[in-house]
């Protein structure tokens, strides 16, 4: 069941981690809706029933702006707000800990594991980065400023007032923070590095791997080798730009996907998630200029990456 928008302030207390659904009723020009409950049965009986919805009501699992219970039986209101709570699937935990690197009355930057998404959607909804942090640091109103692929680890940069997130927003948006990436892949001592990686990415949405194609490129990646043993090489990878899959494409593109990548070359049938064979790729470094305080900051990762074990 979805609501038009989520709001981040209401009458419902957040639940694991996650907002309430606000509903705002329409304007009803044929005179569709007699009542509240009329206009929800219509609005969210297809997804879940008119039943479940007519029991939601009955609970009172729908509120009004005050807080109290809405039954349905009261008229139809154009631009009434209710919230309810959604049902969530059961998700199967993210065994790995969320590091905290910095943290302070403006900011949380945290260290995300892989296989945790940052937000939630799809199918990973209580099992995400921001709500997991909601929840152990009891910050209700904690936003990302940026998003990190699920299967990526390492740093993430947290919000903990509402009216500053944009400022911070903006940073990523302008291409104002410098962020560097490590990754192992295979060495190819024929792949001349350093480089810079140029391509045209585009990824459709419900297809699950992005592709390069002829056009205008609209991504650029630094790519570095900063070691190598046993096949292997450990690089420094510096995005320029910020397409989805981006370090991954371009990896693959020079012939060296990255590690335990169930994308690039070959996107891998869905299983059970493997967690032991976590992708290869780590958010080492954020820095930027803080556009609250004007203080420099500089943030580094505390995790290391399985392929390459301490030497």
């Amino acid at each position: 069941m979805r609501g038009r928008r989520k709001a981040s302030a209401g009458p419902l207390p957040q639940r694991d981690g996650i907002d309430a659904v606000r509903v705002r009723l329409p304007e009803d020009p044929e005179g569709r809706w007699s009542s509240v409950g009329a206009y929800l049965v219509d609005r969210f009986g297809g997804a879940v029933g008119g039943e479940r919805v007519a029991a939601m009501l009955g609970a009172g699992r729908f509120v009004g702006a005050d807080g109290g219970a809405v039954r349905g039986g009261e008229p139809y209101a154009v631009g009434l707000s209710l919230w309810f709570h959604r049902d969530f699937a059961a998700e199967e935990p993210v065994p790995f800990p969320i590091g905290i690197v910095y943290r302070d009355a403006h900011l949380v930057v945290a260290d995300k594991p892989h296989f945790l998404a940052t937000t939630p959607r799809g199918r990973h909804i209580t099992e995400t980065a921001v709500a997991r942090l909601r929840r152990e640091l009891g910050v209700p109103a904690l936003q990302p400023a940026h998003r990190l692929d699920r299967l990526t680890a390492g740093l993430v940069l947290f919000v903990v007032r509402p009216e500053e997130r944009g400022a911070y927003q903006t940073l990523f948006r302008d291409r104002l923070v410098s962020k560097e990436y490590e990754a192992v892949a295979p060495y190819d001592p024929g792949v001349a590095l350093p480089r810079i990686v140029r391509s045209r990415i585009v990824k459709e949405r419900g297809v699950l791997a992005a592709r390069e194609e002829a056009g205008e490129a609209n991504s650029e990646s630094r790519v570095e080798l900063v070691e190598a043993r046993g096949g292997l090489g450990r690089y420094r990878l510096v995005p320029a730009t910020g397409r989805t899959h981006q370090l991954r494409v371009h990896m693959n593109a020079l012939g060296v996907p990255i590690v335990h990548d169930p994308l690039y070359p070959v996107v891998a049938p869905e299983a059970v998630e493997d967690f032991s064979r976590p992708l290869q790729l780590l958010a080492r470094r954020l820095e930027f200029t803080d556009p609250v305080s004007g203080e420099p900051r500089r943030f580094e990762s505390g995790l290391r990456l399985s392929a390459w074990p301490e030497g």
